[in-house]
């Protein structure tokens, strides 16, 4: 299974190509749930801190201005340490 890919400050040009700002939004306060990605996730936070933790015990760091790519098949726990507000798309 490939890893959750994070981009930190991706290019404008990046973010454009990729359609983010047309995306919905999803927000979420601070919290600690597991979730199961039964196809690909690629997000952009324009808020928050997470650190998410895969079935292996990989611990993935993110935040506000990072651009984050969970694959398809991928069991974790989300902590939210700092209200997250993200551009997301599935598939």
């Amino acid at each position: 299974m490939a890893d959750i890919s994070v981009t930190h400050n991706p290019t404008r040009q990046t973010l454009q190509s990729l359609g983010v700002h047309d995306w919905p939004v999803w927000t979420k306060e601070v919290a600690e749930f597991p979730w199961y990605y039964s196809e690909q996730e690629t997000c952009y936070l324009l808020e928050g801190e997470v650190e998410v933790t895969t079935k292996n015990g990989t611990i993935v760091r993110f935040g506000k201005g990072d651009l984050v790519v969970f694959p398809a098949g991928l069991s974790c726990t989300w902590k939210i340490s700092k209200a997250v507000k993200k551009h997301y798309k599935f598939g």
